[in-house]
Formats: C-alpha cells, structure tokens, sequence
C-alpha cells in the first residue's frame, strides 16, 4: 500500500473521529462499555481506543518504560491490567486522563503504539491481500482499530473474493463495508448498534467513489474531516 502523507493523515483522522469524536484524536479519552470478557464492563482509553483487556497493559507499560511524568505512578498499575478489573479504580482513570491531558510523553506514545499494534498489522493485511487503493486502507485500518482484524464471521457472508483470490477490490470492499454494517446492526451486543455511523461513513465515501481520499472535507458523523 502507497499512502502519501496526506492520505495517511486523513487516514487516521477519520479513525480519530470515530473513536474519540474529533480528528486530532483524545489522548486522555476514557470509554466504559460493557464489551470485556463474558461481556463484563472494561475502560477503553486512548487516541484510537485500546482495551483494558486487550492492549492498555502494552500502552501503559510502553509509558512506563519511557518514562512520562505519570509513570511512577502508573508502574504498579501494569501488572494488573488485564488480570484483574480496573474498571472502578479511579485513581487509575484519573492517572490515565491526566497523562493523556498533560503529558507530551504519552501522546507520542500512544501514536507509536497504535501504528504498531493496529496500523502495521492492518497494512500487512492490505498487502497479503493485494488491495492498492487508500479507501480500501482506511477500511482495514477502522476493522483492526474496531474489531481486532478482518473477522471471518464477517467475510463468510458475502460471496466476492479480494484481489489475492482473483477478486475485484472495490466490489470485495464494498461488500465488505456492507456486510459489516449489517453485523453491526445486528449484533447481540446492542452497544455495537449504535457505531453503525462508522460503516455509513464509510459506504458513503465508496459510493462517492473516493478511492484516492482526494474528495474532501469527508464527513465523518457530522465532524468534516480535511487535510489541513
């Protein structure tokens, strides 16, 4: 995948939107939803939004090790996170909101790690697949940042093929988008109802035909994504 600066940018922005409700993303940002593991309620923090029983412990710990201002006090927190349920300790959220209010330390850290853990990943998909286009990366990218990857329950519900099976990149991203918005609408979990405006986003710069993220400001519910 061939991202100019700008295509990344806008990129990530319109993840930034859909995950903390602005572009330049929330570094101090916490979420609590119900989504943990046997659907027990879990923190969710961060620019893009990682996990307290997926990824945070990795954050934290990178904070940590580069020593930010909050990372005193954080260091006995690591241990724990993602082994016991932190999700009612306040001092840890306020530690958290703070190093991500305050501390330059922890926005560059959290722009390494999601890069890393979610964009890599999500381009190394890209490419195994053969798909080219910029709007076919920030589809990718939002499901890694949103769902953990591309989910098969998704895929095996609509017949088109990527590229790498001999399949039509636009007709398999289109179908893509659909599926998942459907899956979306109609999850057991009800609080994934309710980001269906994510897949809207995203049919809407398809059928735009987008392809290059050239057209802009998107919009991006409501919020107007540019390249500024």
């Amino acid at each position: 995948m061939q991202l100019d600066p700008q295509q990344r940018r806008i990129i990530d922005r319109v993840v930034n939107v859909f995950e903390t409700g602005t572009p330049t993303g929330d570094y101090a940002c916490i979420s609590i939803y119900r989504d943990g593991p046997d659907d027990a309620q879990q923190i969710t923090y961060g620019r893009s939004q990682t996990t307290e029983f997926s990824k945070l412990r990795d954050l934290i710990e990178r904070y940590v090790v580069a020593g930010g201002l909050y990372a005193a006090a954080l260091a006995p927190y690591v241990a724990r996170i993602g082994v016991e349920p932190l999700v009612d300790d306040d001092a840890f959220k306020d530690l958290l909101r703070a190093a991500g209010r305050d501390d330059a330390v922890m926005r560059s850290v959290q722009d390494a790690f999601f890069d890393e853990r979610y964009f890599q990943p999500a381009m190394a998909w890209v490419d195994e697949n053969r798909l080219v286009l910029p709007l076919s990366a920030l589809v990718v990218y939002d499901s890694y940042i949103h769902s953990g990857s591309i989910l098969w329950t998704i895929r095996e519900t609509f017949l088109e093929e990527p590229p790498i099976l001999g399949g039509n990149e636009r007709a398999w991203v289109r179908d893509y988008v659909q599926a998942r918005h459907r899956w979306l609408a109609t999850h057991r979990r009800e609080i994934l109802h309710k980001t269906t405006y994510r897949t809207a986003c995203l049919a809407h710069e398809i059928a735009r035909g987008n392809w290059h993220l050239q057209q802009l400001p998107i919009d991006v519910n409501g919020v107007l994504v540019t390249g500024d």
